[in-house]
């Protein structure tokens, strides 16, 4: 829905699920993800290739549709917890939530170089802003402009709740103040795993070509900064935060061709992440070639 209808359908929902305690929370939105797949069947059928690209040739079509469901049952989670989210219960939330392999980040960061956290499309990542904050890790990442401002604009502000500082794409270059960023030692996060403007590099994602964003490589490459994959999971009534050793980007006299194999190794990091708990990737858009040609329309 678009202009203001759109926007007060979010802030209702907001008030409805605001009145939920959590446990009640993560129920109805599992719940209703999990309706939603039943009436959704082209979008089931988008997902089935995805988890059929994921899981491999060895689960039955009865599996491979279970996993379907299952991720627009954590898709249904992670929206009903943006509903719910307030700033009161930021403490409720970082009391479930726990990060793995922090080591290396505290060490590049005691070194005074800037971080770049590379995430997936996964679970709820915003949970993971209040948890750096406790961490002393302040937050900043890029959110694409959508066509209605006002839900953009209300994204903006519930994020900063978690203590994610956001730049909008396509207000502005976003360049400028991301290096400036790292290159003060603070950390960035970007999501990722798909290739919204079609302007990527091309890398072989679970074994078929697509495109990817060279944004994490090439900003690293201009400040010296580390990259670290990490995934988001929900993890029963919490959450986990697994963060991957620092991303080694291959060495070559190109820059574009360093640009190119560093993006290509953080394909495959991704690939292991969600290979952990692949019905909390939250990919309901074509996002290779063969899924266009398939009639499936951008979502």
């Amino acid at each position: 829905m678009k202009g203001l209808p759109g926007y007060l359908l979010y802030r209702m929902l907001s008030g409805l699920f605001g009145l939920l305690p959590a446990p009640a929370v993560r129920v109805t939105g599992r719940g209703l993800g999990l309706g939603l797949s039943y009436v959704a069947g082209k979008k089931m059928d988008l997902l089935r290739r995805h988890m059929r690209r994921v899981m491999g040739p060895d689960p039955s079509d009865d599996e491979i549709t279970a996993a379907g469901r299952e991720m627009f049952a954590s898709y249904g989670r992670y929206w009903a917890e943006v509903f719910w989210f307030r700033p009161r219960r930021k403490d409720d939330v970082v009391s479930r939530a726990r990060a793995t392999g922090l080591d290396a980040v505290f060490e590049a960061k005691r070194q005074g170089r800037g971080i770049v956290f590379a995430v997936p499309h996964m679970g709820n990542w915003e949970v993971a802003g209040s948890l750096a904050e406790t961490l002393n890790l302040d937050v900043l990442s890029v959110a694409e402009d959508l066509p209605n401002h006002r839900i953009t604009d209300w994204f903006v502000k519930t994020r900063a709740a978690y203590n994610i500082e956001i730049i909008i794409a396509g207000r502005g270059s976003t360049t400028p103040p991301l290096v400036r960023a790292l290159r003060n030692a603070q950390v960035v996060a970007l999501v990722a795993d798909r290739d919204v403007n079609g302007r990527g590099i091309e890398v072989e994602f679970f074994g078929e070509k697509t495109t990817m964003p060279a944004g994490p490589v090439s900003l690293a490459l201009m400040t010296g900064a580390a990259i670290f994959p990490i995934g988001s999971y929900f993890d029963g009534a919490g959450y986990l935060f697994p963060c991957q050793p620092e991303l080694t980007i291959p060495e070559d006299d190109d820059r574009s061709e360093r640009i190119r194999l560093g993006t290509q190794a953080l394909a495959h990091a991704y690939e292991d992440l969600i290979r952990e708990k692949p019905t909390d990737w939250h990919l309901f858009s074509p996002n290779w070639p063969s899924d266009r040609t398939a009639g499936d329309s951008q979502g």
